[in-house]
């Protein structure tokens, strides 16, 4: 499966974005998947994460009440709706194929990233 990550950019503090990712050469309709991401000097941190139906969500404090993950299986797209954006949201967003879990080594592919910068 590849993972293609899309929808970062520059936005001002209290704004949203929303993050999409699109798998190909395969399907993710049967797993878990995951948004993370990393700060310049930081280790990469958990964000979101879907299960495969998308009945179930779990999100890290940090963003809870401000994201939402969700997803499309026709579409073979997951979304994270980022909304009431902070400066210090301010990362690399990668999303990621696995299970339904919170830590990185669960997650088996992996996109290239999108770079969300949010400035205050």
């Amino acid at each position: 499966v590849q993972l293609q990550a899309s929808g970062g950019g520059l936005v001002q503090a209290g704004g949203s974005l929303r993050l999409s990712c699109e798998a190909s050469r395969g399907t993710f309709s049967n797993n878990g998947v995951g948004w993370f991401r990393q700060s310049p000097g930081k280790e990469r941190e958990f964000v979101a994460v879907i299960n495969w139906s998308g009945a179930m969500t779990y999100y890290a404090d940090s963003v809870k009440g401000r994201f939402t993950i969700s997803r499309d299986n026709a579409k073979n797209t997951v979304y994270l709706q980022m909304n009431s954006l902070k400066p210090e949201d301010t990362a690399v967003y990668y999303c990621a194929v696995g299970t339904y879990d919170t830590k990185t080594e669960d997650y088996n592919y992996w996109g290239q990233g999108t770079l969300v910068t949010v400035s205050s």
